[in-house]
């Protein structure tokens, strides 16, 4: 495990860097702040929890200028602040990293990181050499792996993200805000941003850190303060608290999906799980008697490189790999999303060369994607209008759309996975992520897939809404789905996964069975190796 981020310690003396005191924000009815209170100090990663809807995001758009609030005080340095918009957040030295991001992708890693103060010549022409050489020596002196040419559509999610992330630390910046920063960063990228964080605390920078990746906070900040229904529910020294006063304090000593799980028996010719047995889950996931669901047969594309992967039914397969070492392009080829050059994909026995996802869909294949905003959701549209796309087909007669059959899906798919909504009409956009997420789950769960692909699959996810996830997942291959899972969270990997195969420079060069492995560190060395083993015959 890494070392934590050495900052200057807080001494009471010490003049807040930004102080929140008895703020209050309403919305209409709901009340979604309730006099909460934050300090942070000069140097200080002060880390900010709670789960989705508890009213982390709300206290963040107020800071940087989005929302005004009714009641309360905002300091900076002791000066007392009320933003009239994102300009003045900024100006005041409040710098903002969003989940959601806020990128132009049709523009380079450099342009964006400089867009707004582009170094310019008398006649306002951008200075193009200039900025990159800026940028360049930016990302060389904080050893960020981006090149400031590259277009950011071009980038997958993680190094948009770590692009956004290069954006604010580049500004003249005082407070810095990360929201779910390493949401889809491995290990090794992870690591990089704790070394940034590290540069921008010793300038005496403070930073506030939110995150549901609980294990993070012990890593990185000094100070926890836990968000719960729009108050306080505790502020904590990292370095006095331990994970379980953490969660109950998040959400509630009694919240159902933090009880002890039954042991569920299966049937249908599904594997049989134990999962707080490492010994059963080995013998259940090696049992050759289990027909598989999916095979990949020398799968080579523009991506993948002679890619062979054996998914059971019942199984939950994990993926694990570096940032663009080829696990989402797995998934996307198996759902049609990119071509196969060579080699076959096989799904109940049926071999194919080539797959649509209008295909896979009908074969029993659903994919729950890395961006639910982009790839995963309609925002505008309601909860029924987004289960109701994937199945247009079954939920229509002669053309038209049986719209009374798709409310009441709809409906029982809520209660299923527990999503929190006024009702089927509401539009997606107004849910918390917790509940986004379920919605694209739910999309798949009637009929039952054959197959579910999950790319981070609980990315932007609180602790109690990702509990509820596990049990989803659980509960499909319980019932005999084989489940093939992408995490760069590898404890979400040892904890739901059977077997585990490592990914590098788009070929699967390792598959070993979760009783193989003693913990998080040890599959991160897997990942090592296997990294340093390309390079080494690259070489």
């Amino acid at each position: 495990m890494s070392e934590p981020v050495a900052v200057a310690a807080a001494s009471s003396p010490q003049v807040p860097l930004i102080r929140v005191a008895g703020v209050t924000k309403r919305f209409g009815g709901v009340q979604a702040l309730r006099g909460v209170d934050l300090e942070v100090f000069p140097g200080e990663v002060h880390a900010l929890l709670g789960e989705n809807g508890a009213g982390k995001s709300t206290l963040i758009k107020i800071l940087s200028g989005v929302h005004a609030y009714d009641d309360g005080v905002i300091e900076i340095a002791g000066h007392k602040v009320t933003f009239d918009s994102p300009a003045q957040s900024r100006d005041a030295g409040v710098a903002v990293v969003y989940q959601d991001l806020s990128l132009v992708e049709s523009l380079s890693v450099g342009a964006n990181l400089m867009l707004g103060r582009e170094p310019r010549t008398r006649l306002g022409f951008v200075k193009n050499r200039q900025l990159m050489a800026t940028v360049g020596e930016f990302l060389r002196s904080h050893g960020i792996p981006l090149d400031p040419k590259t277009p950011v559509g071009a980038l997958p999610f993680a190094y948009r993200q770590m692009t956004e992330i290069c954006k604010a630390l580049m500004g003249d910046v005082r407070v810095l805000i990360l929201d779910e920063p390493t949401s889809a960063l491995t290990g090794g990228e992870e690591q990089i941003l704790f070394d940034a964080i590290r540069a921008v605390t010793a300038r005496g920078v403070g930073v506030i850190y939110v995150t549901h990746r609980l294990n993070e906070v012990f890593r990185i900040s000094q100070r926890v303060t836990v968000f719960r229904d729009g108050a306080n529910a505790g502020t904590f020294d990292t370095a006095k608290t331990d994970m379980k006063q953490l969660v109950a304090a998040i959400v509630g000593s009694g919240h159902a999906a933090l009880q002890a799980r039954q042991k569920t028996a299966v049937g249908d010719g599904a594997i049989s799980r134990e999962p707080a047995s490492a010994s059963a889950i080995a013998e259940a996931a090696a049992d050759t008697t289990v027909a598989p669901v999916l095979k990949l047969l020398n799968v080579s594309n523009d991506r993948l490189r002679h890619v062979d992967l054996l998914l059971r039914r019942g199984e939950i397969h994990g993926l694990a790999g570096l940032i663009g070492s080829g696990r989402t392009e797995i998934l996307q080829t198996i759902f049609g999303l990119r071509s196969v050059d060579a080699g076959a994909i096989e799904i109940d026995g049926r071999a194919r060369a080539r797959i649509t996802p209008a295909e896979a869909i009908q074969l029993g294949v659903a994919l729950v994607p890395e961006d639910r905003h982009l790839e995963g959701l309609v925002l505008d549209h309601s909860i029924e209008r987004n289960l109701t796309l994937p199945r247009l087909a079954h939920f229509s007669r002669w053309g038209w759309l049986r719209s009374q059959a798709a409310v009441q899906q709809a409906r029982r798919s809520m209660k299923e996975l527990s999503v929190k909504a006024p009702g089927p009409s509401t539009a997606v956009k107004f849910l918390s992520g917790g509940n986004q997420q379920k919605v694209v789950f739910a999309k798949w769960n009637h009929p039952r897939p054959r197959v579910l692909l999950l790319d981070e699959p609980t990315v932007g996810v609180d602790v109690g809404a990702r509990e509820e996830i596990y049990g989803v997942v659980n509960h499909a291959a319980h019932a005999g789905t084989g489940v093939l899972v992408v995490s760069s969270d590898l404890d979400e990997l040892l904890r739901l996964c059977d077997r585990i195969s490592i990914v590098a420079d788009g070929s699967i060069v390792k598959t070993v069975e979760r009783a193989e492995l003693a913990n998080a560190e040890a599959l991160h060395h897997l990942i090592q190796l296997s990294r340093s083993s390309i390079e080494a015959q690259a070489i």
